[in-house]
């Protein structure tokens, strides 16, 4: 489908047209030479879904080979995103579940635990739950089904939640307020053994 309407905006009609597939690769193709001939190949971001036996050369090579180093895996915002944290704050690397059955405080920072997680027939299952037990609370710049039931939502600017993390923590340790029976207590600046 092309769309043909060129003004964007909620309710606005797309007026989506069907086209081939020739045309529809003859125009990405275009496009993509349009940035090449302007010298400014780095434009060009590729983003793809799911692994395919393709994923060697359509994710790796062909933005290599056209000029750009944007591309972008599901990984990024899925599964390795999330074993990363994990990894980092528990030295632990697989996939894991959250215990929303004892949650009291629920913040969802950047994802939607409802439709984009490995666990999202079992927390569609809990999260009505939770929100009628516990505070629940979205960071993300989009509306997603979670912060649409969330208690409060802050929809961020794009690229301005490290600095919402940052102030989260300047606040808690310069009050002193964050948990000391896990964390630990620091004395001169460093963290006691």
């Amino acid at each position: 489908m092309k769309r043909t309407n060129p003004e964007k905006g909620r309710g606005v009609d797309p007026k989506f047209v069907p086209i081939s597939w020739d045309e529809a690769l003859n125009t990405i193709a275009d496009k993509m030479m349009e940035l090449r001939d302007a010298g400014e190949p780095e434009k060009y971001c590729l983003m793809r879904g799911r692994y395919t036996y393709m994923r060697d050369i359509i994710y790796d090579v062909m933005p290599k080979v056209f000029g750009s180093p944007n591309n972008i895996s599901h990984s990024s915002t899925c599964a390795e995103a999330e074993k990363f944290g994990s990894y980092y704050t528990e030295g632990y690397w697989s996939y894991r579940d959250y215990d929303l059955g004892k949650t009291k405080y629920l913040l969802v920072w950047g994802c939607d635990p409802v439709s984009s997680n490995r666990m999202i027939p079992a927390a569609i299952k809990k999260l009505g739950d939770v929100i009628d037990r516990a505070t629940v609370t979205v960071v993300d710049p989009k509306m997603n089904n979670t912060s649409s039931k969330a208690h409060e939502w802050l929809p961020v600017q794009p690229g301005t939640d490290g600095a919402l993390a940052l102030g989260i923590a300047h606040v808690l340790l310069t009050d002193g307020t964050w948990y000391k029976d896990f964390v630990g207590d620091f004395k001169d600046g460093k963290k006691p053994l």
